[in-house]
C-alpha cells in the first residue's frame, strides 16, 4: 500500500468543492447545473495570548471608568449610612415598638452590608477610606461603626472631597435633631424616628439623583448597581414609613 502524502487544509477544501461539482448530476436535455457553493467555517485556534486578550476585552466592556463624582458619592454615602445605623441602634434602648424595632433591624443589616461594599470599592481603586467620627454630635457614633474598617485617611484627602462634612450631606440629621431623638422614649421615639428617617432616606435618594445627573458619573458597574438599589430600596422604605407614621398619628388622635 502506498502512503498518501498529507495535504494542507486549503488543498483539502479545494478538492472537496471540486468533488461536489464533478459528482453533480446533469439535467436531461440541457447543460449541467452548477451546485450552490458550500461555505465551510474553519475554527480559529485560540492560543494563550488570544485568550488573555479576550478576557481583557470582556473585563473592559464591564468595568467602565469611574469619576470624582463616583468617589464623592461612595465616600459620602458611608457617612450617611453610618448615621442611619446609629439612629436604628437606639430603637431597642429607647422603648421603640416592635414594628419600629423590626424596621430598625432591617436598616442596620442592609446598610452595614452596603458600607462594606462601598469601602471595598474605594479600597480596590486605591482611594482612602473616610474616617467615621463624631459628626452627628452623639457619643455613640463610634459604637455604631464597631467592627467596620474606618482607620484610614480623612475624607478631605480624596479628590474633590476637601472640606466635605458628613453633617452637610442631604437629609442627615443635625446634632440638635440627634439629641432630640436620643432624648425621646416610647411612642415619642417612634414618631420622631419615622420623621427623621424619612428625612434621612429622602436625602439618600437626592444623592443618587445628583450622581446620575453628573456627566460621566454612575457608569461604573458597582456604582450604578449600588446607587440604583439605594434609590429603589429607600424609596420603598419611605412609602412604608409614611404609612406607619400616618397610623401612629391616627392612634394618637383617638
Amino acid at each position: 500500500m502506498r502512503t498518501v502524502p498529507r495535504l494542507s487544509a486549503s488543498l483539502l477544501l479545494i478538492s472537496a468543492v471540486a468533488g461536489v461539482t464533478a459528482c453533480a448530476p446533469a439535467t436531461s436535455g440541457g447543460p449541467s447545473r452548477q451546485p450552490t457553493p458550500v461555505v465551510m467555517e474553519t475554527p480559529v485556534e485560540v492560543g494563550p495570548s488570544s485568550a488573555e486578550a479576550i478576557a481583557t476585552a470582556r473585563a473592559d466592556s464591564v468595568r467602565y471608568p469611574y469619576t470624582a463624582a463616583d468617589i464623592r458619592f461612595m465616600a459620602g454615602m458611608i457617612g450617611h449610612h453610618a448615621q442611619a445605623i446609629e439612629m436604628a441602634r437606639w430603637a431597642p434602648t429607647h422603648g421603640a415598638s416592635a414594628t419600629i424595632r423590626t424596621l430598625a433591624g432591617r436598616i442596620i443589616n442592609a446598610q452595614q452590608d452596603e458600607i462594606t461594599t462601598m469601602q471595598r470599592w474605594l479600597r480596590d481603586r486605591n482611594q482612602p477610606l473616610p474616617v467615621i467620627g463624631p459628626t452627628t454630635g452623639a457619643a455613640t457614633t463610634g459604637a455604631a461603626m464597631a467592627g467596620m474598617d474606618h482607620s484610614m485617611h480623612d475624607m478631605a484627602a480624596m479628590p474633590g472631597m476637601a472640606g466635605m462634612d458628613h453633617a452637610l450631606m442631604p437629609g442627615m440629621l443635625s446634632p440638635t435633631q440627634m439629641q432630640q431623638l436620643d432624648a425621646a422614649r416610647g411612642p415619642a421615639f417612634d414618631e420622631l424616628f419615622l420623621r427623621f428617617m424619612i428625612q434621612h432616606h429622602e436625602g439618600a435618594t437626592a444623592m443618587v439623583t445628583t450622581l446620575f445627573a453628573t456627566d460621566g458619573a454612575g457608569q461604573d458597574l458597582t456604582v450604578f448597581k449600588f446607587a440604583s438599589d439605594v434609590n429603589v430600596d429607600q424609596s420603598t422604605e419611605i412609602a412604608r414609613m409614611r404609612k406607619m407614621l400616618f397610623a401612629l398619628q391616627l392612634e394618637k388622635a383617638k
